[in-house]
């Protein structure tokens, strides 16, 4: 067994075409070390509806070259079956590790597959590269990013021709393609034959940025920005100087792009102490609100100041406000979110006489709706111009958040005021979230073994009313490894992260509530309600 692994690694080692992997295999095999040799040769990073994402390192459980260019020429054999073998490919990237050659090296397989390539022409944002597949009239496109991953990590996101991230069956299909490939030296990688666009692409992004904005709004709203080590800010004061917002005031040591994210134990808002420093920031500016990108400015984080200080808005929470502020701007066209999201969004849709939509996880589901108007998804993500990127786009969400607010400062009132109007309204709807991340993948799936064999019948003394297992599919849903639980007055989804070695749970409750001076208890009983719900689960779960 060991002399298949050893030559196994060896063979890897003769095609392995960057100097850095090369090296590394190569002390791997010397040393004997046949558990790293092992995880490493286990198997195939496999490649699904979030592409591929993973670790950067040498073997073909690790994200690097070898892995990429098979990559890039199974989905330049899918198209190519598909009748666009002539069609253009877009290629953007972020600023990780690797970024850059994984997109020259997918530009390079495009082209000798007889197809056209063009590369963004720096580090931006993923919205960008989203829009520039339908700017360009391209057939398919490919951002490699990890998003907000750790920092030893990257990925490589693929879009077809509509703009939207692919669904199955084409993450299969491209699959098999992928799998078809013997040999790296059967792929053909010239070195010269694409384009490296101009800043074309990003000016006619940046040139429909504000149209998202209503004509003569307000634009009096300061605030703190981050880039959180990523690739947004650049593109963001841009796109805020061109709606005339006052310029934000910029957290110095997140602005520039850092691979190693030296501030932060994870560049997602969402962790904790992510927003520490902008939050030091806010204290000495004291602004409207704080706004942040997650490195590769796909997902808009807000905080604002609650009491004495400052707090981050759950990504539910900004999806509801942006949802209202449409609404009242009288918008036409669906309302969508995934189902993990808040359904205080249908409430909103249902009471304007908008449709709604429930889709699976992901932008690329959501984008995928017919008549999308507005889409959002709790972990921070908005799309708030779907004509424009049919994906989730944190600069045009930041612009948008921030005429809300700017038109709530020259009421004398606030983000937070607006929510609590939607809670008198619709009821308090509440909500958390329970993650698990584990280093053991057997943990995620023993736990879902678990409810699915031993379903709880109450959960936070609420009891469970409907029980779906999301993994049979529906009439509106395809299947997906989950398990949405409803409850009397809550609601619970269970799933796997797609892009992160964790169990996510989401948790919704919704408290009646009468008028503005009962918003405090209803408060209460919902956190009550939440935590109960939480223990139970994680018992229920084994975790």
């Amino acid at each position: 067994m060991h002399a298949d692994l050893i030559a196994r690694a060896k063979a890897w080692l003769a095609e392995d075409p960057d100097a850095d992997t090369r090296d590394e295999l190569a002390k791997l095999i010397d040393a004997g070390d046949v558990t790293e040799l092992a995880d490493r040769f286990s198997g195939t990073l496999q490649f699904g509806t979030a592409g591929l994402r993973g670790e950067l390192g040498a073997g073909p459980m690790r994200m690097n070259r070898a892995v990429v260019i098979r990559a890039a020429a199974g989905l330049a054999a899918y198209l190519k079956k598909q009748g666009q073998g002539d069609g253009l490919v877009v290629v953007g990237y972020d600023a990780r590790y690797k970024s850059a050659d994984f997109a020259r090296d997918t530009a390079a397989v495009m082209t000798g597959a007889g197809l056209r390539a063009a590369v963004l022409p720096r580090p931006l944002p993923t919205p960008v590269l989203a829009y520039a597949i339908r700017h360009l009239g391209a057939v398919a496109g490919v951002e490699v990013t990890a998003s907000h991953n750790p920092p030893r990590d990257n990925g490589y996101k693929v879009y077809l021709g509509d703009g939207s991230q692919i669904v199955p069956p084409a993450d299969a299909e491209i699959a098999a393609e992928i799998d078809a490939v013997r040999s790296l030296n059967d792929v053909p990688r010239p070195d010269r034959g694409w384009d490296v666009l101009d800043d074309s692409v990003l000016d006619a992004y940046l040139g429909r940025t504000d149209s998202v904005l209503a004509t003569g709004s307000p634009r009096t709203a300061h605030t703190v920005y981050t880039a959180m080590h990523g690739v947004g800010k650049d593109v963001l004061l841009a796109a805020f100087a061109r709606a005339g917002f006052p310029e934000p005031v910029v957290v110095a040591e997140q602005a520039e792009p850092d691979p190693d994210f030296p501030t932060v134990a994870f560049p997602n808002p969402e962790e904790p102490g992510a927003m520490d420093l902008a939050f030091a920031r806010a204290r000495e500016t004291d602004p409207d609100l704080v706004i942040a990108n997650d490195p590769d400015a796909d997902r808009c984080a807000v905080a604002v100041k609650d009491g004495n200080d400052w707090r981050m808005l759950r990504g539910d929470e900004v999806g509801s406000l942006l949802a209202a502020h449409l609404v009242r701007r009288g918008v036409t066209g669906t309302f969508a979110e995934s189902i993990v999201s808040s359904s205080l969004l249908g409430r909103i849709a249902d009471a304007a006489g908008l449709p709604y939509e429930e889709t699976l996880t992901g932008f690329k589901w959501i984008a995928r709706v017919d008549g999308l108007r507005y889409g959002y998804e709790e972990a921070l993500g908005y799309c708030v111009d779907p004509d424009g990127v049919r994906d989730k786009d944190g600069i045009t969400a930041a612009l948008l958040i921030t005429e809300l607010a700017s038109e709530l400062k020259e009421r004398d009132r606030s983000l937070l005021d607006l929510l609590d109007d939607l809670a008198v309204e619709h009821g308090l709807h509440a909500t958390d979230q329970l993650a698990v991340r584990v280093e053991d993948l057997s943990v995620i799936s023993d736990a879902m073994r678990r409810l699915r064999e031993q379903p709880p019948s109450a959960l936070g003394g609420l009891a469970v009313v409907r029980a779906d297992d999301l993994s049979k599919g529906s009439e509106k849903l395809p299947p997906t490894d989950g398990l949405r639980y409803t409850l009397e007055g809550a609601r619970v989804v269970v799933r796997p992260s797609g892009t992160e070695p964790k169990l996510k749970c989401y948790l919704e409750v919704v408290v009646p509530v009468a008028d503005h001076a009962a918003l405090p208890g209803a408060r209460t009983r919902a956190a009550e309600l939440l935590d109960a719900v939480k223990r139970d689960l994680a018992s229920a779960a084994g975790i």
